[in-house]
């Protein structure tokens, strides 16, 4: 099977960084850089937007999911907010991930440094129907907590 194509544009101050990629052969998601003209200090409770340096056009019927590193949140509490963040396969911006430092203490990023992950997946379009009923379920309207913890 050919994998899927996506094309990206680098700006200029990307221009130095490798396209995003994916760091192990079984990997899910492909690692995304920051693109900086000088270190930025992510405060404790601060949420920024880190630009990458590429603009991108994904084939019709998917979307890139941004989407936290699990080291960064693990050892330093840097997240993505909306996490997974959509990038539809219309938008032509450039590619920007929205991170917050839930740590303790500020957390600075360098041009380079690997920010979050990207991973595409496809998108299925459903159709809205109005009705009158809804299909009855086991659950019924049993919400938050409903079917217990064990």
């Amino acid at each position: 099977m050919e994998p899927l194509k996506i094309y990206f544009k680098k700006l200029k101050h990307g221009s130095d960084l490798p396209l995003p990629q994916y760091e192990t052969p079984e990997a899910a998601g492909m690692d995304l850089r920051a693109a900086l003209t000088e270190p930025l200090i992510l405060k404790a409770g601060e949420r920024v937007l880190v630009p990458t340096g590429f603009k991108m056009a994904l084939p019709p019927g998917y979307e890139a999911q941004i989407r936290p590193r699990s080291g960064l949140a693990w050892k330093h509490g840097i997240t993505m907010l909306n996490s997974p963040g959509t990038i539809d396969s219309d938008y032509r911006g450039e590619v920007k991930v929205l991170a917050i430092n839930h740590g303790n203490i500020d957390f600075t990023i360098h041009h380079g440094d690997r920010i979050a992950q990207m991973v595409i997946a496809p998108v299925l379009r459903a159709e809205p129907v109005d009705v009158d009923q809804l299909p009855d379920s086991d659950r019924s309207d049993g919400g938050f907590g409903s079917t217990g913890v064990k």
